[in-house]
Formats: C-alpha cells, structure tokens, sequence
C-alpha cells in the first residue's frame, strides 16, 4: 500500500574539486547517506551548475584551477542567489591563519586534508541539522531595531532585508534568544559551530566581526564582555 504522505526530496549537494578520485569517493559516500551529489572540478563549472539549481549546501576546495575557491566563495556571497547557501571548506591549508580567512569570507566550516570521510558525513549532517532547529524553533525574534525571522532565515534591520551567511545568522540568533545575557566564546563556537567543531576562539570573533559591518546601525547592539565573550543589549549612551 502506497503512502499518501508527500516525499522529502534529498537535500542537494554541489562538491567542488579537482581532485576527480577524492570529489567521487566524497560523492559515492554522501549519496549512500540520502543526499543527491553534483561534482565540479573548477570554480567556472560549479557557478554553472548553481545557476541550474541552487544546492541546499556546497562542500568547496580552496586551491582550484582558474577560479579560485576563495573567489568563488566571494561571488557567490555578492550574489542574493546564493549568499545563504552554506559551505564547508575542504583544504589542505591548515594554519589557524588560513583557517580565519576562511571563515571571514564565509565559510560555515571548515576541514582540513588529509581528513577522514566520516567526519565530513558527521559535519553535513551537523550543518542541516541546526539548521532545521533554527527553521522550527521560534520564527521570528525582534528586539530593538533587529529582527530575525527563522523560517524564513531573514535578518532586517530598521526594516531593510540584511544578507548574512548561514553561520552569521545562527550567531545572531542565539545572541538574540540569549536576551542580554553574556555568552562565552565556547559556548557560542558549541551552539553556532557545533560541539563537534574543533575550532579557535578567534574564529567567533571573525564571526562578529563581519556581523557587525552588516547590521550597520544596530551594530551597536552586539556588545564585547572584555574576557568573557558576547552579549546583544541597547547600545550604551556613550556609544
């Protein structure tokens, strides 16, 4: 007997590397876990293939041919198409260095080569998981002249639409939900990266950061606690 309940279709993913034997041994096991695979082998094919059909997340190599994975990303992050696409970084640049840049242009992870294939699974899933929870836990968070809208995964500020990425949103909104109460960069790296992301400290800052260039006129409402981590309260009079 037939269900009549309708069928999730998978989420799509866009592998991009130009090692051909690594982008088919990360394609053959993330197909066995559900997901539907696309591989390009340079920065030119993968956009594309993204203009075919955005995917639901892109795994990215840094050192490509021609384009670029930093360039890439810097592209698609212009383009409202595809800013809120996540991205995982797959590289063998492995300095903590490298590692924030990274994340300053984007990124929502980010792995280092050589790396074992069932960490990437563990971190997808990851990623689309807290994702999930943010689509179904409270929908909208408005406080002073920030709103945030999880299912509709929108930021406004003083009612204009703001585009941040998907790690950016995650930040806001648990700083949001925190309802002025300091959180410590570790709890912050657990709750937007994962507990499952060995990451610096250095990068939630990067994070910040790039969030405050793009609240502009709420910037002020992200508030550094000097050597406890972060808070989101009225800005202070002499600010």
């Amino acid at each position: 007997m037939e269900s009549d309940l309708p069928v999730r279709p998978a989420k799509s993913l866009l592998i991009v590397e130009d090692e051909a034997d690594l982008a088919e041994l990360l394609r053959f096991n993330l197909e066995k876990e559900g997901y539907a695979c696309q591989c390009a082998g340079d920065g030119q094919t993968a956009l594309r293939k993204m203009q075919a059909g955005a995917p639901d997340l892109l795994i990215l190599d840094r050192m490509l041919p021609g384009m670029s994975g930093d360039e890439l990303m810097a592209t698609m992050k212009r383009d409202p198409r595809y800013a809120k696409i996540p991205v995982i970084m797959l590289t063998a640049k492995a300095e903590e260095s490298d590692e924030l840049v990274g994340f300053a242009l984007g990124a929502d992870d980010y792995i280092t080569k050589p790396f074992s294939i069932k960490r990437v699974l563990a971190r997808v899933a990851a990623l689309f998981r807290g994702r999930q929870i943010a689509e179904t836990t409270s929908q909208v968070v408005v406080i002073g002249p920030v709103s945030l809208d999880a299912g509709r995964h929108e930021v406004c500020v003083e009612g204009q639409p703001v585009a941040v990425t998907a790690a950016e949103f995650r930040l806001l909104k648990v700083l949001m939900s925190a309802r002025g109460r300091v959180l410590s960069r570790e709890q912050l790296i657990d709750m937007v990266m994962g507990v499952s992301v060995a990451v610096t400290d250095r990068v939630i800052d990067v994070h910040v950061s790039a969030l405050r260039k793009k609240l502009g006129p709420a910037a002020g409402w992200v508030h550094t606690i000097r050597g406890v981590g972060y808070a989101f309260r009225p800005p202070l009079a002499e600010e």
